[in-house]
């Protein structure tokens, strides 16, 4: 008589060292994320241990963990919270509010903007100021750490295209918008009262 004992598959650790890496997409990752399928029960109970949360939309096509609620503050944390400017949240915002509207007029996938239209989309909340290279140069920085922090993809081949990854749709969620536009419209009224 044999007993089977329980094995961890072999791609176990490959698919929760590439979560721990960053947001795993079917599109880009498609082999781990066809093991991440197989074996979300498994990586959910693995990194549960750890004090983490797998955030697995499958008709988005997009995986990641996130540190799990703890207000005792006993966990250390595994996965770093980013503190983020007003510029960098400001564009956050914005290009999930862009995505928001995409997805309810529009049958595509995949939403492309081009640098200006993310500029023009911004500049409407932008002091007015006679140093606009200034300006520029700041969003364009902006727009890189947006693009670091993988809410944005540069198109290959073109210089001046993103596409709006859909995973923003997780960190900006109806919560986070509504917090952001009571802040918004301070940030308004002190432009506005400033003049």
């Amino acid at each position: 008589m044999t007993t089977e004992t329980a094995s961890t598959p072999e791609e176990l650790p490959a698919v929760v060292t590439r979560l721990f890496k960053g947001v795993v997409y079917a599109e880009t990752d498609q082999k781990i994320w066809q093991s991440l399928i197989t074996l979300t029960s498994q990586v959910r109970d693995y990194v549960a241990v750890l004090g983490l949360n797998l955030i697995l939309d499958e008709s988005e096509g997009y995986a990641f963990l996130k540190s799990r609620e703890d207000p005792e503050g006993t966990l250390p944390r595994l996965i770093p919270r980013r503190q983020l400017t007003f510029d960098v949240s400001l564009l956050l915002a914005l290009l999930r509010k862009r995505m928001l509207e995409f997805d309810t007029n529009s049958s595509e996938l995949r939403l492309i903007m081009s640098e200006a239209e993310i500029k023009d989309m911004v500049s409407v909340f932008l002091p007015e100021s006679s140093n606009e290279a200034r300006i520029l140069d700041r969003l364009g920085t902006n727009v890189k750490k947006v693009v670091e922090l993988g809410f944005l993809r540069r198109l290959k081949g073109e210089t001046e295209a993103y596409e709006v990854m859909r995973i923003l749709k997780a960190y900006v969620d109806a919560q986070w918008l509504e917090e952001f536009d009571a802040r918004l419209a301070d940030y308004r009224d002190s432009l506005i009262g400033g003049k």
